[in-house]
């Protein structure tokens, strides 16, 4: 008998490493009526094979602190459960072999250090030292983390179970779910079978925790859970007689990583070109199973492993092991609420770190499901960022070829995805690429993101310095600084919000006021309740009861998902109209000459002034103009219906030909931006970055008579911020800022740059970055010198609180 119950609290489905840890730490919260389903055995899917590596760094600073809780939480968890978890912390090296790939390595130890987190750059000789059995005759520089480990991922997910039964969560072994009940928009239970025994879980929460089998039981609930399988290999060694405990060793160049175990070396890889599996699905009995050996797909990484450590040559092969892996679309896992569906919550996709993110994921999630949004900045993982053709089978078994391998590429500044490409096109496209463009993928949109030069290879050549196109991204730049420029915007993100109450909810989710006239532009930030900011777009009122929200392509479903859950009884439709309208922003000083060559109506700043939009005849066609930028420099967005969008291009590529009109991609108006100062969303501010600290109390209107956040707003209008955003300029006009440098005022790291480019009017490196501040005025701020670590070298930075290019903004209302 399953002896389960007809209602709960919350059910989760999948008894791997994550489940476990969010059963654990919702009972740790204090959750009563805890469910969790396993369709087999705990750990039976992936996580009993796992490499069970633990690292504490990771991309951004709030997965480092997820990561190091992990870490603190499996110390503790043997003498809470009695359950060995096998942690030890026998730190990790990782070695380039490489001047690109040791770049990469010392920006990270930069960056570890600006996280807390305790790393050191050591000499290969260093490196051999602490690894005597390492190769290194071509390794030309290492990275030590001696607080890095590894532990048993079988034994660290029973213990989480053993913790969370004994704060009173059921744990149901050979139960599986067969469907997901909703009503009105959330989730109500589950179905489940046991043997010949069936049964249904009323539920108010459900947790997807199904790892590579998400995917299907998301499409239970009509929920998009994108993620792959593919096969994994690794080799595990007869004892070495002479093997002593050793750091866990990667060599990324080479593919690999080595861990020490019971005087036994286990190999692994992740390989350039990986192989996808269970396109037919996966097996019903699958549990604790091996897929079949494949020796000559893994036998290069052998080869090179042999010649790393020479005395594998001599070692004999205890087991090879193949096993599958999920992996998402961009090597990140998802977390969170999903968008179609209230209180169906997805940790699933762990692309191979799965033990040593289960334990901050878990906390991170549990936190979410009792307050409701996010406990602090989780957009690098959070589901609503995928989008819906995301979860096309056929996608995702292309671009799952190559995300297993990505872990280990040289993770150069601009990389492409290389697989799964061209699914979105904007209507431009085709003559963006006929005029030379080199294209980059956002959201699945193909964007320009800078032109070739007549006979310049259109192709990325990747590395750590300037890369090719920067002096074609300088020229564009020039173009729109100086001249006028033309750029495709179709890719952000449209929301069509309309009827009778759209005004209402609007002056709700924004913080800044919509009770304006028709025609009015409005730069606004949808806040959450501690002020924090969850979206930053323009809002166009386009008549008495419709406006248009413009959002950024990667949280277009996210910003919609806002909104929509906050129209409760309001009569408002809102409607995603991006593939509707196409985008040409006209940018430049001699943006107004151009559009008065090919248009009829006025634009004049008395009667089209900045911050508005108007009805326009453009060519033959017609069109709405939008005096908006986000580079700092006259000009107008030019949104026209799709069919009409070649027509209105041809007519401005003709009219422009003599006016030396450039067309620029997206790497310029980034650089143009920072220079301005014009935030990022999700580099510069996100849902942890309060609007007051982020220079942004200016787009809220606190006269309203409530809006979300409100309260948190005025309290830190009361107290003052306590971070505030600076912009620096490095004055070595040579290095280069990407983000994540520590940032150092007066000789110590107090904090690292949210976002960096090259501002090449300005003439150098420009980055953003927030200052700690708790008590102090803007002068304070100023009057303290600053540097910026980029790789190891300490560079001398100018500090700003006012754009350093037009701190007066004259130049986008000439």
């Amino acid at each position: 008998m399953a002896d389960l119950p007809n209602k709960a609290r919350v059910v989760i489905i999948g008894g791997g490493v994550i489940g476990c840890s969010v059963a654990y730490h919702l009972a740790k919260q204090g959750w009563k009526d805890i469910v969790l389903l396993e369709r087999k055995q705990l750990t039976s899917g992936t996580t009993w094979h796992a490499a069970g590596l633990i690292g504490q760094l990771r991309a951004s600073s709030t997965m480092t602190k997820l990561a190091k809780y992990t870490t603190d939480l499996y110390h503790k968890l043997e003498a809470e459960t009695g359950i060995s978890t096998g942690i030890k912390a026998n730190g990790s090296i990782s070695v380039a072999i490489t001047e690109e790939r040791k770049e990469e390595l010392y920006r990270a130890a930069a960056m570890a250090r600006a996280f807390d987190v305790d790393v050191e750059e050591i000499s290969p000789e260093t490196a051999k030292k602490m690894y005597p059995h390492l190769n290194i005759e071509d390794v030309c520089g290492a990275v030590y983390l001696p607080n890095d480990g590894q532990g048993d991922p079988a034994n660290v997910a029973l213990a989480l179970a053993k913790g969370a039964r004994m704060m009173g969560a059921m744990i149901r072994e050979n139960v599986k779910v067969t469907g997901v009940s909703r009503a009105e928009g959330r989730v109500t239970g589950v179905d489940w079978a046991a043997g010949e025994e069936q049964g249904h879980i009323e539920a108010e929460f459900v947790v997807n925790c199904a790892g590579m089998w998400g995917h299907e039981v998301g499409r239970m609930a009509g929920v998009n859970v994108p993620l792959h399988a593919c096969e994994h290999f690794y080799i595990v060694t007869e004892a070495i007689p002479e093997l002593t405990e050793l750091p866990v060793l990667r060599v990324p160049d080479e593919c690999a990583y080595y861990k020490e175990d019971a005087g036994k070396i286990l190999l692994g890889c992740f390989e350039p070109h990986a192989k996808p599996w269970g396109m037919n699905g996966i097996s019903e009995d699958f549990c604790f199973d091996q897929l079949p050996e494949d020796f000559d797909h893994f036998e290069p990484i052998l080869e090179m492993a042999v010649n790393r450590m020479p005395m594998l040559a001599e070692a004999g092969i205890h087991t090879f092991f193949n096993g599958p892996e999920s992996f998402t679309p961009d090597d990140a896992y998802h977390l969170g609420e999903a968008p179609e569906l209230r209180n169906y919550y997805v940790a699933a996709g762990f692309n191979s770190i799965g033990i040593q993110s289960a334990g901050g994921a878990g906390k991170a999630l549990a936190e979410w499901m009792e307050a409701g949004e996010k406990p602090f900045d989780l957009g690098g993982v959070d589901i609503s960022r995928m989008q819906p053709f995301q979860g096309n089978k056929h996608y995702l078994f292309e671009r799952s070829k190559e995300t297993l391998g990505l872990l280990y590429a040289d993770h150069f500044p601009y990389r492409q995805k290389a697989t799964a490409r061209g699914v979105r096109r904007t209507p431009f496209h085709g003559l963006l690429d006929q005029n030379g463009a080199v294209f980059g993928e956002s959201a699945g949109w193909e964007r320009a993101n800078w032109f070739a030069n007549e006979g310049q290879e259109r192709e990325y050549q990747y590395t750590w310095k300037r890369q090719n196109w920067f002096e074609n991204s300088a020229a564009e730049h020039r173009a729109v600084r100086e001249n006028v420029g033309m750029y495709d915007m179709s890719s952000f993100g449209k929301l069509r919000v309309e009827g009778p109450d759209a005004e209402t909810l609007l002056n709700h989710v924004c913080g800044a006021n919509m009770s304006v006239p028709v025609g009015k532009i409005v730069y606004t930030q949808f806040l959450n309740s501690k002020g924090g900011i969850e979206a930053d777009v323009t809002v166009t009122r386009l008549s008495e009861t419709a406006y248009l929200v413009v959002t950024p392509s990667g949280t277009r479903l996210a910003d919609q998902t806002r909104l929509q859950r906050h129209v409760g009884d309001l009569r408002v439709v809102i409607t995603d109209v991006t593939a509707g309208e196409a985008v040409l922003a006209v940018m430049g000083p001699n943006a107004r000459a151009l559009l008065q060559k090919v248009s009829p109506n006025d634009f004049s700043n008395a009667v089209t002034p900045f911050g508005t939009a108007q009805e326009i005849e453009i060519g033959m066609g017609l069109a709405r103009a939008h005096r908006v930028t986000y580079v700092g420099e006259l000009g107008w967005e030019i949104y026209t219906s799709s069919d009409m969008a070649e027509h209105v291009f041809e007519t401005l590529m003709q009219a422009g030909q003599d006016m030396d009109l450039k067309l620029c991609g997206m790497h310029m108006m980034d650089s143009c931006r920072i220079e301005k100062g014009f935030r990022h969303f999700g580099h510069d501010i996100t849902s942890e970055d309060h609007v007051i600290d982020a220079g942004l109390g200016f787009a809220v209107d606190m006269s309203k008579h409530d809006f979300i956040g409100k309260a948190a707003v005025a309290a830190r209008k009361e107290s003052g911020p306590k971070m505030r955003m600076v912009q620096f300029k490095l004055t070595d006009p040579e290095p280069l800022l990407y983000h994540n440098e520590p940032l150092i005022r007066d000789g110590e790291i107090v904090s690292y740059i949210s976002s960096g480019n090259y501002g090449h009017t300005l003439g150098g490196a420009i980055g953003m970055g927030y200052v700690p501040c708790e008590g102090e005025s803007a002068a304070d701020v100023l009057a303290s010198s600053y540097e910026i670590d980029v790789m190891g070298t300490r560079v001398k930075a100018e500090a700003s609180l006012k754009p350093m290019y037009d701190p007066k903004a004259e130049r986008v209302k000439v």
